[in-house]
């Protein structure tokens, strides 16, 4: 059973966080700040999860391109 748990945490770290940590961070951010802005100014902030990871994507894929040259 431990292993089957272990396994699991595992795979969604892997799938959240990946080879590049910062990714991750930014979608956590992301998340968090639009349910404050939501839920406590009530502002209609839908928008700014997918800018985020559009931003957090061109962000990876430049940094990860840079330290390849």
């Amino acid at each position: 059973m431990r292993a089957r748990l272990q396994s699991f945490g595992a795979f969604w770290y892997d799938f959240v966080i990946g080879d590049d940590w910062r990714g991750g961070a930014v979608v956590a951010v992301a998340l968090a700040l639009t349910a404050v802005l939501v839920h406590s100014q009530g502002v209609n902030a839908w928008w700014l999860l997918p800018a985020s990871v559009l931003a957090a994507l061109g962000w990876s894929l430049r940094h990860a391109t840079a330290r390849k040259h």
